[in-house]
This record gives C-alpha cells, structure tokens and sequence, in this order.
C-alpha cells in the first residue's frame, strides 16, 4: 500500500493536494495496518475479488459508521471509495456478525452490473480489517444533497428524473432476488450528472434466505412496519422505503424530524403515522406514494410497475409541461397499462 501522505482531491472541482493531518494519517493507519502486505496479493475467500494492496492509495476519510469508516482513495489509478469495517476484539458475537457481513455484501456486489447499482471494484479479506473498494461518485449522498437545498425546492422534473434511476435500480436488485433493507437517501449517490445509484449492501439479504426481522438493523424512519414489528418481510420492504424517498425528493427534508428514531418507529407501527405530505405535491406523486407506503405489503407495487408509472409521466411532462396540475390518478388504466407485464412476472 502507497504512503497516506498525499492525496490529489479532484471533485467538485477542487484540484489541490492535501497533506493529511498528524491525527487523519494516524487513524488511517491503526485502521489499514492490517491490510498491509509486502505488495503482493492478499487472498481472500474468492481470489476473483481479492485486491491487490500494493495499488491502493488511501486519502481522506468522508463517512463513517458504527463499525466501518470510508474513505476517498486511488486503485490502480481509478477513483474509488475504500470501506474499511473493523472487528471489535472485546465482542467475539459482534466480530462474526460483521464477517458474515462482509463476506454477504461482497459476494452481493461481485455479481451485480447496473447503471444505478455502485460497482464493485475489489475486496480484502483480513481480520480483524476488511476492506471493500467500489467506484467513487463525486455528487456524494443523495441526503447530502437535499440538504442542501431549500424545502420544497427541487424541480419536479428533477425529482422525477433521479426518482426514476432510483426505481430502475431497485427494479434489477429484485430481478436478481435481492432485498436491500436499507433504502434511504443516506445510501444512494450521484454521479457527477445527477445519475443516482443504489449503495451500501451490507445488510442485503437473498430473498430466499431472508427470514425474519429479528434483531435487525435497519434505519428507523425508512423502515416498513412489518420489519419495525420483526415480522417475515418481502421485498415490499424495499417498496415502502422508495416511498419515504419520494416524499425526501419533494420535500427536501428528513422524514419524522421532529421525533426521535423509536419514536416514529412507534407511530408507525401504532398510528399508521406517516410524514406529511404538502399541500403543494403533485397528486400524480402523492397517489404513488400514499401506495407504496401502505400498511398493508400487498398493496404496495412491484417496482416494475412503479418504473412503468414514473416512465409515463415522464412521457407526459415531455409532451405537456404542465401534465402534473393536470394529472388525474385512473386505476383503470394503470392496471391496463400494467396487466401484461405482471401476468409475465407472475
């Protein structure tokens, strides 16, 4: 692994070289020493993902969790995030949890090839450390990005436009039999073109092999109800937080703001509480969303469907730039519309 030292910040048109402080370089390194190698290649479980240390350049850290840290970095001369997850040596059960994981969100993610899904790049197995390396999006989270915005602000066609790559993604993770379990707008990026695309897999699940919700965890205020109460939950899960993403987009806040995460976590499960929608929002989107948050999992759509609604009004604003104070929801003809297509998925 190359020197900490420097570390060329390229995006957001920022091209000036850094020099790490004493403090940034020094938890880099109790971080990555383990993953240090005489710049041969550290095998992991799969050789085809296994990375090849002595390419990696490590630069500053720009997020971090409970238990990982992640940081902007060169491999081999590519742009890339490095997630670096840490097993605590005090709790043996925590330290197998993360390793299962890692090895899940890497075996997820090797096989995953999507415009709105984050490419992987490569990964390095070595406890206590692993690391995952992915491509890096410059634009930052999509939460990032809202905030910094005035409430209400983001045009609809924007929030149109990014509403759609996000639904696009989802619609291939589900195609592959995967459930994300965290959607929320922490854990999409843009792109420098405003591309959105679906990030963060680690607690991902097969839907074959996702039972219940026991001792999960997810994000409070993007959560479905049924996986609130730990009950089996389906990739409808998924759907209910595109819904709580939708309202972001529209209004650029965060969801329940004014309660604390148990507590709206308690007021959905108990009162069926959902955010407000504002006065202002479109009836095309406030129909779409009040469907995809229902309490009731069957109610909600595939994201087939829901990409095959967000298409068409799409075509609309294209042809009427004034379709969403036109708009009127008819049941009808989005069954129609959709009747061929889910008879095939069925």
């Amino acid at each position: 692994m190359k020197n900490f030292y420097w570390f060329k910040q390229i995006s957001n048109n920022v091209k000036s070289e850094r020099r790490l402080s004493l403090g940034e370089y020094k938890r880099a390194v109790s971080w990555s020493k383990y993953l240090v190698s005489s710049g041969g290649e550290i095998k992991g479980e799969g050789e085809e993902w296994s990375a090849d240390m002595s390419q990696l350049l490590i630069g500053n850290k720009f997020a971090s969790g409970r238990h990982s840290r992640i940081y902007r970095g060169i491999y081999k001369q590519r742009d890339v995030a490095i997630k670096i997850i840490s097993q605590p040596e005090e709790d043996e059960n925590l330290a197998n949890f993360l390793e299962k994981q890692f090895i899940s969100e890497v075996a997820l993610l090797f096989h995953l090839r999507h415009p709105n899904i984050i490419t992987f790049v490569a990964a390095c197995k070595k406890p206590p450390v692993f690391c995952i390396i992915t491509e890096y999006l410059a634009g930052g989270s999509l939460r990032k990005y809202l905030h910094q915005q005035e409430p209400y602000s983001v045009p609809l066609n924007l929030a149109l436009k990014l509403a759609l790559d996000i639904a696009r993604g989802m619609q291939y993770l589900h195609s592959q039999g995967i459930l994300h379990r965290d959607l929320k707008s922490e854990n999409l990026l843009l792109g420098e073109d405003m591309c959105v695309k679906v990030a963060d897999f680690g607690i991902s699940c097969l839907e074959s092999q996702c039972g219940s919700a026991k001792g999960f965890t997810g994000t409070y205020r993007w959560m479905a109800p049924e996986m609130i109460k730990e009950k089996h939950h389906t990739k409808k899960v998924d759907v209910y937080s595109f819904g709580i993403v939708l309202w972001e987009l529209l209004t650029a806040l965060t969801p329940f703001d004014n309660m604390t995460p148990e507590q709206a976590a308690f007021a959905v499960c108990q009162k069926d509480a959902r955010p407000p929608l504002p006065s202002s929002c479109p009836l095309a989107f406030s129909h779409l969303i009040n469907r995809c948050w229902s309490s009731n999992p069957e109610k909600r759509p595939q994201f087939e469907e829901i990409v095959s609604i967000l298409e068409s009004y799409a075509e609309s604003l294209e042809e009427d730039p004034e379709f969403f104070k036109t708009y009127k929801p008819s049941s009808g003809r989005t069954i129609l519309r959709c009747l061929p297509k889910c008879i095939t998925a069925d």
